[in-house]
């Protein structure tokens, strides 16, 4: 029984002993199939930068004992080769020699395993893989499985937009943070990044995760409908030997709005006469497009008489009014039909009418009073001969008086013709002629003349 127990003791230890040699060989950092190496650096696989610019490596390493121990008590020494070791004139640099062939520095301290490396000055004859090398002692091992390919460009990279929440439903009122990033090879000489959404924001330099590094710029505005197809450009302009690099790049915000700007118009402009045909339009400015809606608004309440843009109908007097709703909101714009003869739902000649009439009322009045007035209106009386007649008008203080001899011969039935002389018999007359001026509705009437006339 014991005897058993140990020989499956064994078999576990071995198993456990098969399992570890395979997470070793499976996970470990930088391993390939077909690749053995002592030493292995994380780093990225590929890193750009551009022509006359600088180069921000990071990099770690793991140093595996094999024939030699790695002891960061000691001097360290860390190169730089391209395409492989093997070749001693492939080695660009060396940390313990202070003349090299490229302009590289590493700023990493090799003794807590760091082996970032700043590389100056770059031209597109330094693209190539580059292969890390460790000096410790009798401690020499090359990163052959973590190699580094670096590449040169003659153009800068264009920065990038980002808006917080969901840019696709983007609206009115909500506060949003945009943010312009542009990718940093060189934190030395990080990118200027300017927009046309504010003046002077703050740049910033971020380090990546992976040992990259990002300057952006942010800021937080509150959208609104003037927003809507707003463009947002970005400038990234790169510092190089003998000048600047720069791109660009624009986004256009899109941004959901309530009903602005709504418009209720006639189709006929002034007065229109009663039942005749016209069309009420109704406009607005919304994003989504609004739905319209047309009212009547009467004494009995509001009536819903159309829900398209146009609504056509005889003309009728009341007031219109038309509402445009999305989803955000509405908005209402009223108008008002005014019909011709009617002011306000009354008729307003009628008392225009009633003033005429009264007018040519009173004028007729006073031309027949001016006709009556022409007309002689004295009053005779015809007394027998040698008694007194009189003659008399009304307005006698307002006439002149003129007094004149009359001589009237009466004739006398004939005796003889040698006594006719003496048959005549002669009477004297005086008279009162009061002369009347022209009355004022004629001007060139015939004086009346009124007269009394005593004989005596």
């Amino acid at each position: 029984m014991k005897k058993d127990r140990q020989t499956l003791m064994a078999a576990l230890s071995e198993n456990m002993l098969t399992v570890n040699v395979l997470l070793s060989v499976f996970f470990l950092p930088g391993l390939v199939a077909g690749c053995t190496s002592h030493l292995h650096i994380t780093t990225p696989k590929e890193m750009e930068t551009l022509n006359g610019s600088c180069l921000h490596i990071p990099c770690t390493f793991v140093a595996i004992n094999g024939d030699a121990d790695f002891n960061n008590e000691t001097e360290i020494s860390g190169l730089w080769y391209i395409n492989d070791d093997k070749d001693e004139t492939n080695k660009v640099f060396d940390s313990s020699k202070s003349d090299n062939v490229y302009p590289m520095n590493i700023t990493g301290i090799l003794k807590e395993n760091d082996c970032t490396t700043l590389f100056s000055d770059l031209k597109t004859s330094y693209e190539d893989t580059y292969y890390f090398r460790i000096v410790n002692g009798p401690y020499k091992a090359t990163a052959n499985c973590d190699h580094v390919q670096i590449k040169v460009k003659d153009s800068a990279w264009e920065p990038s937009m980002t808006i917080s929440g969901d840019q696709t439903n983007l609206k009115e009122h909500q506060s949003v943070t945009v943010t312009c990033s542009a990718f940093t090879p060189c934190p030395h000489s990080p990118p200027e990044l300017t927009w046309n959404l504010q003046q002077d924001s703050l740049r910033q330099t971020e380090k990546n995760t992976d040992g990259t590094f990002t300057t952006k710029i942010q800021e937080t505005i509150t959208l609104s409908d003037t927003h809507d197809g707003y463009n947002i450009r970005c400038s990234a302009r790169y510092p190089v030997i003998g000048g600047n690099k720069t791109a660009e790049t624009e986004v256009t915000l899109s941004v959901s709005y309530a009903p602005r700007n709504t418009s209720a118009s006639i189709s006929l402009s002034g007065l229109v006469s009663a039942g005749s045909w016209v069309e009420l339009s109704c406009s607005s400015r919304a994003k989504p497009p609004p739905r319209f809606t047309w009212f009547r608004n009467n004494n009995d309440g509001d009536t819903n008489v159309s829900v398209w843009p146009v609504y056509s109908f005889n003309a009728t007097e009341e007031e219109y009014y038309c509402v445009a709703t999305n989803y955000l909101g509405n908005q209402t714009s009223s108008v008002r039909l005014r019909i011709k003869g009617i002011v306000n739902g009354h008729l307003f000649w009628l008392p225009i009418a009633l003033a005429i009439a009264l007018l040519v009322l009173i004028c007729l009045v006073l031309y027949v009073r001016c006709f009556k007035s022409k007309q002689p209106t004295p009053q005779q009386t015809q007394t027998p001969a040698g008694q007194e007649a009189a003659v008399q008008t009304p307005s006698a203080a307002a006439e002149d008086l003129q007094y004149g001899e009359v001589t009237f011969f009466k004739r006398k039935p004939e005796a003889s013709s040698t006594s006719e002389e003496h048959g005549k018999e002669e009477e004297t007359v005086y008279a009162q002629v009061r002369v009347s001026k022209s009355r004022k509705c004629s001007t060139h009437t015939t004086d009346d003349i009124y007269a009394q006339v005593k004989k005596k």
